[in-house]
Order: C-alpha cells, then sequence, then structure tokens
C-alpha cells in the first residue's frame, strides 16, 4: 500500500526511479543534484531490483551511456544541473533525432555560466525550445514537490516509452534540496527481455530471422529522407501538444489577476495568491505542471477572464514568452522575477501585482 517518508527531493528521485523499474542510471555528481547518485550508490539499487548504477567519466559519457541502453529498449535515465546538462545538450539531441527514450532531471542552478550552486529556472528556454541542435522537442515536466519528484519518474517513462522521445523533468535547487513527506508507491518490477522484446519492437535486442535488422542512428546524409525524418518528428510533437497539457488551477473561479508559473515558484505564488485575497484582491494561479506541451489553449481562456496575468519565474523572464503569446494581447502580461539563485517571497509577488495592476 506504499510506504511514508521523510525525503529529499533528489532522494525522492532516486528512489522513484528504483520503484519505478529502471534498468540503469549514468550520471555525474554535480551539486545541487549530487544527492541522486549518493542516494543510488547508499541503496544499492542493483541488489533490491538488478538496476545498473554507474558514474561515468562526465556528464558527455554520461549522456551517451543512456543513448547505449535506451537503443536496447531498457529504461535509462541521467540526472544533473544547469552546466552539466548544458553538456549533455549534443547527446539528447542525438536521442531525439534517434527517437529514443530516456528520462533526464535537471536540478536548475543560477547561471549564465558556472554562476552559482543556489536554485534558479533560467534553463526553461533551454528545456522547452530543444537546447541542443536541430528542429527537436522534449517533453518536459515541472515538479512542485518532493512528492513530485518521485510521482514523475513514473510518469516520464510511460511518456518517453509512449512517444519514442526523451522526458526533461525540470526542477531546481529548492525543491532538489527542501524534505517533505512522501508516499512511496509500491514497486514496478523490471521488465523481463521477452517483455522488452514484445513492447520495443524498434530496440537492438538481436536480429532474429523473422525481421530485418533494428538500426538506431540520428545520422542521415540524404537530405530528402532527412527532412521526411524531420516532418515526421514534427507531427509527434504536434500529437503531444493535443494530448499530453498538464496543469493545475487555484483559486482561478473568480479570479481577476492571474499569477503563472512553475516548479518552486508556484508555490510561493500560491501562498501569494492567499496573502493577496486576505488584502481583498482577487488573485488566482495557474501552476504548469507540462512545459512541453504548453497550456497555451487555457491560458487563452483565462485571458479573456483576468485584467491582467504575472509570470512569476526565478529567471530574468523566459516562461513569461510563451504566456505572452498564449495571451495573445487579451490582457497586459508581465513578469516578475528573481536571478542569480535569489529566491522571492509570497510577499515580494504580492507587492509585484500591486504595483504591476493595481497602483500599490
Amino acid at each position: 500500500m506504499g510506504e511514508l517518508k521523510l525525503m529529499k527531493g533528489n532522494e525522492a528521485f532516486a528512489e522513484g526511479a528504483i520503484r519505478a523499474g529502471a534498468d540503469a542510471y549514468f550520471g555525474y555528481p554535480i551539486t545541487p543534484q549530487s544527492e541522486v547518485l549518493e542516494y543510488f550508490m547508499a541503496e544499492k539499487p542493483y541488489e533490491r531490483t538488478g538496476m545498473v548504477v554507474l558514474q561515468a567519466e562526465s556528464e558527455v559519457a554520461a549522456i551517451n551511456m543512456v543513448y547505449g541502453a535506451a537503443s536496447t529498449g531498457k529504461r535509462a535515465m541521467t540526472s544533473s544541473s544547469s552546466p552539466g546538462i548544458s553538456l549533455k545538450m549534443e547527446g539528447i539531441s542525438y536521442m531525439a533525432g534517434a527517437e529514443l527514450p530516456g528520462v533526464i532531471l535537471n536540478v536548475v542552478r543560477g547561471g549564465p555560466g558556472l554562476g552559482t550552486i543556489q536554485p534558479s529556472q533560467a534553463d526553461y528556454f533551454q528545456a522547452t525550445k530543444g537546447g541542443g541542435h536541430g528542429d527537436y522537442r522534449l517533453i518536459v515536466l515541472a515538479p512542485s514537490s518532493v512528492q513530485e519528484m518521485f510521482d514523475f519518474v513514473r510518469l516520464a517513462f510511460d511518456l518517453t516509452f509512449k512517444y519514442r522521445n526523451p522526458v526533461m523533468l525540470l526542477s531546481d535547487g529548492v525543491i532538489g534540496q527542501m524534505m517533505e513527506k512522501v508516499l512511496l508507491a509500491d514497486p514496478i518490477p523490471r521488465r523481463t527481455d521477452e517483455e522488452l522484446i514484445k513492447e520495443c519492437p524498434w530496440a537492438t535486442t538481436g536480429k532474429p530471422k523473422t525481421r530485418e535488422r533494428n538500426i538506431i542512428t540520428s545520422l542521415n546524409l540524404d537530405s530528402a529522407v532527412q527532412e521526411k525524418h524531420n516532418i515526421h518528428l514534427q507531427e509527434k510533437y504536434r500529437k503531444i501538444e493535443e494530448t499530453e497539457v498538464r496543469f493545475e488551477e487555484f483559486e482561478v473561479e473568480d479570479a481577476e489577476y492571474l499569477y503563472v508559473a512553475y516548479g518552486s515558484s508556484a508555490r510561493i505564488a500560491q501562498k501569494a495568491v492567499q496573502l493577496a485575497r486576505a488584502k481583498g484582491i482577487k488573485a488566482g494561479l495557474i501552476r504548469l505542471i507540462s512545459l512541453f506541451p504548453f497550456p497555451k489553449q487555457r491560458i487563452g481562456e483565462l485571458a479573456g477572464r483576468v485584467k491582467g496575468m504575472l509570470a512569476i519565474e526565478m529567471s530574468a523572464g523566459q516562461m513569461v514568452e510563451d504566456v505572452r503569446l498564449a495571451v495573445n494581447g487579451k490582457v497586459p502580461v508581465d513578469h516578475y522575477g528573481r536571478m542569480g539563485g535569489m529566491v522571492p517571497s509570497p510577499e515580494e509577488v504580492v507587492i509585484a501585482l500591486e504595483k504591476k495592476y493595481i497602483g500599490g
């Protein structure tokens, strides 16, 4: 029936992987996500489930190990923080081009450059707009609690194999390091070789006489064939946009002003809604769970019911651009954020709303 434990977000992610039937994790330590690898090493998942855990010699090696394991149909994953994710981007683009499943966790820290080890949300563009080279998209989920760090691993594996497309969990140093109670769902057993072959007929599992070779590659030197492949990928992304949008609403029904946020900023904005309403300001919140696909239709609908929207981000303003596109000029859309690892308070967020729209 599950087990209740007090855990860090990073620890919950690692335990979620073990219980989601993951086959392999390849990673490299970097603050503020190093507890993922440390938890794996302490828990010895190979003895629990047969899951392989390996500290690679670099982030580049780790993502290419994920590529190799994913090519055989295995449930493979990695994690890192902002500079490490940048190093992995070439391999992530290769995985998207080769249509390989894989789960990637980014516990975002402040940048640019090596920046700081404090939390940030400044990797939104990198995650949602491709990040690496070429025309591709990742499915991007934004956990806002330690519980979701656990739960979203299972969801990510479901989505990555459903669409044969990498999935990124875009977390941050707040969610990765904070401790909360987590209800640990019962484990899912790792697939048998027979189940894997049945579920992943495209995988490189050895060639029987009944089919042609399976070839996994992102390289195609024939421009016409490569264009056809790109068209196929874009059709897949459109299908994902139609079927996999996820969001949560808070005090939206009578709201006159709307916060838009994800991750730890959404937690702050939810408290800000309560503080604003205590002052007589009818504020609400739409919390984004999927960043790609972006809930543009719902935000566009809500734009017709409110006087303004305020995007709350720990960045100079990235998600706000997608909010503006979704609103399409119906109402004013503004941004409030902190940078460099600074975390805004709920009181700051209320004051920002008052200054932008109420003249406080």
